[in-house]
Formats: C-alpha cells, structure tokens, sequence
C-alpha cells in the first residue's frame, strides 16, 4: 500500500461517520445515501494528493461530499424536495462547526459489555431499527415495558462511557 492510499484510509476512517451523517441530512433515500457516499469515498481516494494537510480533513472530506451531493441532486432534478445551493452550504458549514466527543469512541465497547436480554434489546433497536411495538412482539414484552428497558440500558452505556472517560482522563 502506498504512501496516499495509507493516508486515505487513515483520514477516512475517522471522518466516514460524519460525512455519512452529512450525505444522510441531505440525501433522504437510503440506497441513493449509500451510493452518493461511496462515490464520495472513491472521489476522496482518488484525489488525495489535493488534500492539504494544513487544513482539517472532515472539512475537506464534507467539501468532496457536498461535490457528489451536487451530481446526485442534478441527476434527479425531477423530485420536488431538493435542496439549493445555499441550503447545502449551510448544512455544509453546520457539519465543519460540528467537533463530536472523543467520548463517543468509547460507546461500541460499553455496547460490548451488555449481556442478555439487555444485548437483544439494544441489538433490535439499533441495529434493526426496530420500534418498541415490533421488539415487544418479538421478545413477548409490552411496547413500554420494551421502552423502559432500553430506558435503562442507555443510562447504563451512558455511566460506562462516563466512567471509561473519567478514566482516560476526559471530561465528561
């Protein structure tokens, strides 16, 4: 692996969550989200060497996103909800000013930690985007009861990220 392509990798893998979070505030469809944000991903790999280094690397990266976004929405200049120039900028701007917690790192490991019932749970939420109804059915719980839980399992992730983070020396 070359030079580049090492630094590619190493920047997009740390800015893919917040310009995904970018295309997704735009692009409503989710088939045409995943698209624009693998184009977006080749686009960036393969103009790295434009990268400036003294500039941050999400900015540049939203910059590439919004470039893409542009295409798409030309592409399907038909629909009726579709966001001019000065919409995406402020959007774009919105997501440059944006600096997510480092504390966020710690979340998919307190995820890690939950067993049972609580794992299933969270599992049909969150990675099946199941609402309380649809999880109560599954797992035999009424709706609320399926929504205190989960109630009760965010605040539990929520004291081990404090934790981890009072740990590694961040505040909280």
């Amino acid at each position: 692996m070359n030079e580049s392509t090492r630094l590619a990798t190493r920047h997009w893998t740390s800015a893919q969550p917040i310009v995904s979070a970018f295309v997704a505030s735009i692009v409503r469809d989710f088939r045409d989200r995943d698209d624009v944000l693998q184009e977006t991903a080749l686009a960036i790999f393969e103009s790295i060497d434009s990268y400036n280094p003294d500039f941050p690397f999400n900015a540049w990266a939203i910059g590439v996103a919004r470039n893409q976004i542009g295409l798409y929405l030309r592409r399907r200049h038909r629909e009726r909800l579709v966001f001019n120039d000065s919409v995406i900028g402020c959007i774009e701007t919105a997501f440059n000013e944006m600096n997510p917690s480092p504390m966020l790192d710690f979340v998919p490991g307190c995820v890690d930690q939950l067993e049972g019932r609580a794992r299933q749970l969270c599992d049909l939420r969150y990675q099946n985007d199941l609402k309380p109804a649809a999880i109560g059915k599954q797992v035999g719980m009424s709706p609320n009861a399926v929504a205190k839980a989960l109630q009760r399992i965010r605040e539990q992730i929520r004291n081990c990220v404090q934790a981890k983070a009072a740990a590694e020396g961040f505040a909280s």
